[in-house]
């Protein structure tokens, strides 16, 4: 197996429309910059604990809130327990719903999909990301 290079990274485009996919992703499923890309990194950690989770905001800002309202939203449940003897803390990883979106922004990334705007209201910054989808979508080179 070969071994990517970022010249093989930077021909597949991936971060062109990096920021407008972002936006999306945070628009249409209440998340803030920060928390999906905190999401992202966990992803890719897999299982993790408080800690480590801790360890994962330090170039964040600062959210106190962030652990217990991802948790509740269902983008990080619990993987196995602790029973207080030989497990003394909970393990956690990202949900089914959390995995489905970081694969669906990997696909429009990609080109294999199109971002859908019909989600997003009329006010002005809505009309604007709508366009730049639209512009996104008609890019056949991403």
């Amino acid at each position: 197996m070969r071994k990517l290079t970022s010249g093989d990274l930077r021909e597949l485009n991936l971060l062109k429309h990096y920021r407008i996919i972002r936006k999306w992703a945070c628009k249409t499923n209440k998340l803030n910059d920060a928390d999906l890309e905190l999401l992202i990194y966990l992803e890719a950690v897999d299982l993790f604990t408080k800690q480590d989770f801790k360890t994962g905001t330090y170039s964040y800002s600062w959210d106190n809130r962030r652990w217990n309202r991802l948790l509740k939203e269902g983008w990080i449940v619990v993987w196995r327990k602790r029973n207080r003897t030989t497990q003394k803390y909970h393990i956690y990883k990202v949900s089914l719903k959390c995995k489905q979106l970081i694969s669906r922004m990997y696909r429009i990334m990609l080109g294999e999909e199109d971002m859908p705007s019909n989600k997003l209201n009329n006010n002005y910054m809505d009309v604007v990301l709508k366009a730049s989808i639209n512009n996104v979508n008609k890019d056949k080179t991403r």
